[in-house]
């Protein structure tokens, strides 16, 4: 993979991560307060930072043979989630993300929560929250960031351009005051899962000691292959949906007439 390819991957992974966190912690800091949620924000900083100054050397450390199997195997697991949701969504079996949706959930829920501070800080709520939201969301950003760079060989690019995506979204979300509704997060995770499952198979059967033809050329195969699977199972389930719809359409007719 070339460094180019590094940045990007792990750029736009990182940025699906960074919008979902952002929009939890605007949601807290806009209906309780922001002092505490920023509180949260550090408070969950620091955490990571602790996690993945112990995780990282652990993870460089393995040996590169199973350090690709399990990258792939996790890689895989997933990659292969974020696409089934994407083909979901895609096809119109399940519901588009809507960041402007998640937002307004988020703030009811913040605006209803009951008030009261502990250990010194002023709304509990507000700084669990946003804790929580930096916490799970940027261990994925650390995971991608460390497993992607190791891989490599080349942790620092892959740091770059994970700290990029989230100053790229924090900024963008300090601006507007607002959920980022205007990033196509759903191709995101859809063009992200492809990727993803594309590096875990090729990264997964590497480490089973498998060899490529071409070696990493074979990626730019693979992954377009994957792309076009998922493409054609998004239209057959469209089709599917059209039919499903047009069936139960009919018989309800069938229904009324008989009535």
């Amino acid at each position: 993979m070339s460094a180019s390819a590094l940045f990007v991957a792990v750029f736009l992974a990182c940025v699906v991560e960074a919008v979902e966190a952002t929009t939890i912690v605007l949601a807290a800091g806009t209906a309780r307060g922001w002092r505490s949620a920023l509180l949260g924000v550090g408070a969950g900083v620091g955490v990571l930072a602790v996690i993945v100054a112990a995780l990282g050397p652990a993870v460089s450390a393995l040996p590169l043979g199973g350090l690709r199997l399990i990258v792939g195997a996790i890689l895989l697991i997933f990659g292969l989630q974020w696409l089934r949701k994407a083909i979901l969504r895609a096809s119109g079996y399940k519901a588009l993300h809507d960041e402007d949706e998640i937002f307004r959930t988020e703030l009811a829920a913040a605006r209803s929560a009951p008030t009261g501070g502990r250990f010194g800080v002023s709304d509990w709520y507000a700084f669990t929250l946003s804790f929580k939201a930096v916490l799970l969301e940027g261990l994925e950003v650390a995971f991608i960031a460390l497993t992607f760079g190791s891989n490599q060989h080349d942790v620092p690019l892959a740091a770059v351009a994970a700290v990029a995506a989230i100053l790229v979204v924090v900024v963008a979300g300090v601006a507007v005051r607002a959920p980022l509704a205007r990033v196509p997060e759903n191709t995101m995770k859809f063009v992200v899962g492809v990727m993803l499952t594309g590096f875990g198979a090729f990264w997964g059967a590497e480490g089973a000691r498998a060899d490529w033809p071409g070696g990493d050329a074979a990626l730019l195969v693979l992954i377009p292959a994957i792309a076009l699977v998922s493409l054609a199972l998004v239209a057959l389930l469209r089709r599917q949906r059209r039919t499903d719809k047009g069936a139960a359409t009919s018989h309800d007719s069938r229904i009324e007439a008989q009535t």
